[in-house]
Parts: structure tokens; sequence; C-alpha cells
């Protein structure tokens, strides 16, 4: 039990600095390592999000009193985002577990060829 514990420190602890490195890369960490810790698909991915909100409101939080962003350019997108976010989490329901985890790889692989590349 003690084991399982440190593990999901840990987890907690690298998809914290993940998110504050990467802005919500975090829970490009966080799903993968809460599978591997015996959590489901659709509520590794849950959990995830439920995990990387107030460690993105604590990052943004850093950002904007070091004048990292501005304000201005991240409101436009908050509604647009919500939208989004409400559209996937309705979405994740109907998507079976073996594509829910297709898709997630296949942005993980594009995403980490981004980064590569660009």
């Amino acid at each position: 039990m003690k084991k399982e514990k440190l593990y999901f420190y840990l987890l907690g602890a690298v998809t914290g600095i993940c998110n504050g490195l990467f802005g919500s890369g975090g829970g490009i960490v966080a799903v993968p390592m809460l599978q591997k810790g015996g959590v489901p698909v659709k509520n590794s991915h849950a959990t995830s999000l439920a995990l990387t909100l107030p460690l993105s409101a604590v990052s943004a939080f850093f950002y904007a009193c070091g004048n990292s962003f501005q304000w201005s350019d991240a409101l436009p997108l908050i509604p647009f985002g919500l939208a989004g976010a409400l559209a996937g989490s309705l979405l994740m329901k109907k998507i079976p577990n073996t594509l829910l985890k297709k898709v997630f790889g296949i942005l993980l692989i594009i995403s980490g060829g981004r980064m590569l590349l660009l």
C-alpha cells in the first residue's frame, strides 16, 4: 500500500512540474501514469483533468505575476475553450476506450513530432 501511495505522490509531483513547464502538458504525463497505476482509461482522463485544473490555475497565477502573458490575449479564448471542454467531456462518454487510447496516442505522436521539428 505504501508503494502505491508513493507512486501517486510522484505522479502528482511530475504532473505539477510538467504543467508548470509546458502549460497543461501535465495531462500528457498524468494519463499514461494513471493508467499504469491501475486507473481505468476514461477515469484516468477525467482524473487528469481534475488534477490539471488547480495546477493550471497556480501556474497561470505565477506566469501572470511574472508578466509572462497578457490577459487580453487569453480572455477571448476562454469561452471557446470552455465550449470545447464541454463538447469533449460529452463525447468521451460515447467513445470506446480503445479508440480513446488510439486518438490520445496519435495526438502525443503529433505533438512530439511538432516539438522536435519546429
